[in-house]
């Protein structure tokens, strides 16, 4: 009994530094609003620390259309009546943002990962091994729900790590907690229009 105990405790403190939590006492900076925001315990739940909101827009675009200021922070889904539906992301580290305009090629609920070879060989080098390809469900990188931007490696994604929303964390891609980026998925069409502004 007490080498199961042994063994169990050891898995658990494996895992818990394998992957760090968000505790309650966390905070993450929020550059939109320049504060600083305690993560609460729901960190894990898959709801975004920054809550999605119909705001009023104007910036000539029409209906449909995915406004990404990665600066700000902030996804914008242009809705008919001079509003958009604003949600809080995840943007690419130093050295990975990026500009420009695609179109959602595809779109897939709970997407398997295939970790491009770069992507790889970097993290070999950091001594971290990277699966060759990893089914969807709750632990994969890509969360719930994925939109493909043109032929590029680039996607707006859900996340496992709900508490990096508001941060520059990723390789590029566009993160969303889960539940924004279900809701998301549902609103916007195969087709649309992306706009990401640095």
């Amino acid at each position: 009994m007490r080498k199961l105990l042994t063994i169990a405790a050891t898995i658990l403190v494996g895992g818990a530094l394998a992957a760090p939590a968000a505790s309650a006492n966390t905070k993450i900076f929020d550059p939109a609003t320049r504060t600083w925001m305690k993560i609460g315990a729901g960190a894990h739940s898959g709801k975004s620390p920054i809550a999605k909101k119909v705001v009023s827009y104007d910036g000539g675009h029409q209906p449909g259309t995915v406004i990404i200021d990665t600066s700000e922070r902030r996804l914008y889904y242009v809705m008919p009546g001079g509003r958009a539906m604003k949600y809080g992301i995840g943007v690419g580290r130093e050295g990975f943002q990026w500009a420009g305009q695609k179109r959602i090629t595809r779109k897939a609920e709970w997407p398997g990962w295939t970790p491009p070879p770069q992507m790889i060989a970097r993290e070999r080098r950091k001594g971290r091994k990277l699966p060759a390809y990893m089914e969807g469900g709750p632990n994969n990188p890509l969360g719930a729900r994925a939109m493909y931007l043109g032929s590029s490696l680039y996607r707006i994604h859900g996340s496992n790590e709900p508490w990096t929303i508001g941060q520059a964390v990723s390789s590029g891609c566009i993160r969303m907690a889960n539940d924004d980026v279900i809701d998301l998925y549902d609103r916007v069409d195969v087709g649309a229009k992306v706009i990401v502004k640095r």
